[in-house]
């Protein structure tokens, strides 16, 4: 379907690919001219390298060199020797982007001055700087390398000083009178001037030592003193909190005894349950033991009939896989990281040990200062969802809250004031009331970071490490994800005490595998025909969420369908909180069968009934393709995911079929050949920067300005 050789993934459709610039030749390369002494471009220069627009962006440098730099540089320009050098310098790999320099200046100012062509890569932890031109060109520039590497930064031993700069100095701003502008204009030139506090004394090897007497006041700080305060301010802090009780749980006899292949057995059948310590000790062991899986309600919550009855209420049979393995963790007091694919019922498993845990603390409620459970939620939709989910079980007058930005906030306000048990909040939301003093989470004992990769991924990392400040530590956490990425292992390890990982099904990224997945390559311009198609052949039962990369999309879309007279209706971020709670509940009661929506709906939303996802615009990253797809096929119910493809979605090709092949779903062709094309694209580049060569362009994936399929 797609001929061109190779393509480019910086030009649009709409945008004809960019014609680059041929290099000039080497022979016209001109020497740089100088309108002033060479004395003062030298020192301009030099101010330049080592004063406020430094190549490492200004910051002092830990590290130091030997050979005291600031003296005298002089730079010549290309001059005609016709003979070709080149040298290799091996330098410390911390010191590749000072060489660099910020955006790349740094060294390209050194090319410009010396005449040479630098090369720097960086590779199996040692720096290397490639140098070739005529034998003076390479002169130069391994002089302003060396001087670069040997100057020492602020602060080190021997009061060294930047490359260009050195002990007590200041720059004063001169104006010349024969600025070539004429009309009285002035253009800066600098002089240099040095302090005469500074002295330059010789030490054994040819170092300089340049300390003056402020080196002398500076004060050595006593970290660990420093630190055992503020261990000491904490325990101080947080022992005038209540007692806290964490564990609740009364394991029955036919569950202790069972065997460890029945455990096993069970495990497995149960879509395969993973149990482990997240997080093993210096001998590599797991600590203490794990509880083993409940079968059925009665074993995990048979000395509270009144929750039983709630449970029955709502027609649950047998817990799910998830629920089996976590409630015996959570009532047991420990931390924990569930694990799990959308719609496998996370919110249950820990909702109520939430409730356990608030009336089984033996503080009085009205003593207690505040709410007893936290929920941290990523969108407004999920947090109003296990909000709705709370108010189905009446368990003993546990009230609860859901905080969010775009509601009522002094509603939500009064509502705090008057007393609840359980916060459900947004994390700006709820860091906007703590700042009020409207929220105190310092009582807070039982703490869930629920879709904590959504949370990371849209940017709240910041806000919960700062709320997590406030709660007192020896609390009891849950983390909830749909996957395991670095940020959230990372959170878990600073923030979580010993957690038991509990993940059903596969850590490894997959598809819901009730869902049938179809892939359409096609180009931008027929996508809404093709979405017209699909609509007028939706049957009666059929209900679909259409997925959109913008906000801007989806409301053209959805006024495309209205001008049609197809019913549906759109959710977005932009969309008033009232409107985006209204299209839900249109969905969900059938009102209108085909909802709009950008990724605020891929995650945690509960619609049972979605028959069909369509990914109109195919998602940036492949987590969010798998979260989208997710939103059909619940709770064992068939589903089908359609997604349109067009070629500026190459990045994710090689991604999408490993989901697909992992699912036994079909790879169409042309999402085998945009893999390929993609990987070819991306060799060819580092290959490029690795040799620091410029490489041919064109076309979306590199065929010229002939865009073709």
């Amino acid at each position: 379907m797609w001929t061109d050789e190779c393509w480019d993934d910086d030009v649009t459709d709409d945008q004809p690919a960019p014609k680059k610039a041929a290099p000039p030749p080497a022979s016209s390369y001109e020497a740089p001219r100088f309108s002033e002494p060479r004395s003062n471009y030298r020192q301009e220069r030099d101010s330049r390298y080592g004063g406020d627009r430094r190549g490492d962006g200004g910051r002092p440098s830990g590290g130091g060199g030997g050979g005291g730099g600031g003296g005298e540089r002089t730079y010549r320009g290309r001059n005609n020797d016709s003979k070709a050098d080149s040298v290799t310098i091996p330098i410390p790999s911390n010191m590749v982007a000072r060489v660099i320099g910020r955006g790349g200046a740094t060294v390209r100012q050194m090319r410009e001055e010396s005449g040479a062509k630098i090369d720097v890569d960086s590779a199996n932890g040692q720096g290397t700087v490639r140098i070739s031109g005529s034998a003076s060109e390479v002169e130069a520039a391994r002089k302003a390398i060396d001087d670069l590497l040997n100057s020492s930064s602020y602060g080190s031993d021997n009061g060294g000083q930047r490359y260009g700069q050195g002990g007590n100095s200041r720059f004063r701003d001169s104006h010349r009178s024969d600025s070539p502008r004429g009309g009285g204009w002035s253009q800066p030139s600098r002089e240099y001037e040095r302090s005469s506090s500074s002295s330059y004394s010789t030490h054994g090897g040819g170092s300089y030592n340049n300390a003056t007497e402020a080196d002398d006041k500076f004060e050595i700080i006593d970290w660990n003193a420093l630190n055992k305060a503020s261990d000491e301010a904490s325990r101080e802090r947080w022992a005038k909190c209540p007692p806290l009780t964490k564990v609740f749980y009364r394991e029955l006899e036919e569950v202790a005894n069972m065997s460890p292949a029945a455990v096993a057995a069970f495990r497995t059948q149960s879509n395969n349950i993973v149990v482990d310590r997240t997080f093993k000790n210096e001998n590599g062991e797991s600590g203490r033991p794990i509880p083993n899986p409940v079968q059925t309600f009665a074993q995990a919550f048979g000395d509270y009939p009144d929750l039983m009855e709630e449970l029955r209420k709502q027609g649950f049979t047998k817990p799910s896989p998830i629920q089996s393995q976590g409630w015996p963790v959570l009532l047991q007091g420990e931390d924990m990281i569930g694990i799990a694919q959308t719609g496998t019922g996370k919110t249950l498993a820990f909702l109520l040990p939430a409730f356990i845990h608030i009336e089984g603390q033996s503080t009085p409620r009205s003593e207690r200062g505040g709410p007893n459970v936290l929920v941290l939620a990523p969108t407004r939709e999920l947090a109003l969802q296990i909000e709705k989910e709370v108010s189905k079980y009446q368990f003993r007058d546990i009230k609860a809250v859901c905080l969010y930005g775009g509601g009522d906030r002094r509603a939500q306000m009064n509502v705090v004031r008057k007393g609840v048990e359980i916060i459900i909040a947004t994390p700006g939301r709820l860091n906007d009331l703590v700042q009020e003093g409207v929220v105190n989470v310092s009582s807070i004992t039982y703490l869930v970071l629920d879709e904590a990769d959504r949370m990371l991924d849209m940017g709240f990392e910041p806000q919960i490490r700062k709320v997590l400040l406030d709660i007192r530590p020896d609390r009891q956490t849950v983390m909830t994800s749909a996957t395991w990425p670095d940020g959230v292992r990372r959170l878990a390890q600073s923030y979580m005490h010993d957690p038991i990982q509990v993940y059903v099904g596969t850590l490894d990224l997959a598809a819901v595998h009730t869902v049938t997945q179809h892939i359409e390559c096609l180009d931008e311009e027929d996508k809404y025909n093709r979405i017209m198609q699909f609509v007028k052949h939706m049957g009666p039962k059929d209900k679909v969420i259409i997925f959109c990369g913008k906000k801007t999309r989806a409301d053209d879309l959805s006024s495309e369908f209205v001008l049609s007279d197809i019913g549906c209706q759109s959710i977005h971020g932009n969309r008033e909180q009232a409107d985006r709670e209204q299209a839900l509940e249109d969905i969900k009661r059938g009102v209108v069968r085909i909802l709009i929506a950008t990724d605020v709906a891929s995650r945690g939303l509960d619609i049972e009934d979605i028959t069909h996802v369509v990914n109109y615009d195919f998602p940036r990253n492949i987590e969010e393709y798998v979260h989208r797809v997710g939103r059909t096929g619940r709770a064992g119910r068939s589903g089908t995911a359609l997604s349109f493809v067009t070629r500026s979605d190459w990045a994710v090709a090689a991604e999408l079929i490993k989901i697909l092949e992992e699912a036994n779903q079909e790879v169409p062709d042309e999402i085998r050949d945009m893999a390929a094309r993609f990987a070819a694209k991306k060799e060819r580049n580092d290959r490029d920067r690795r040799g620091g060569g410029g490489g041919g362009g064109g076309g979306r994936f590199g065929g010229g300005n002939n865009r073709r399929w």
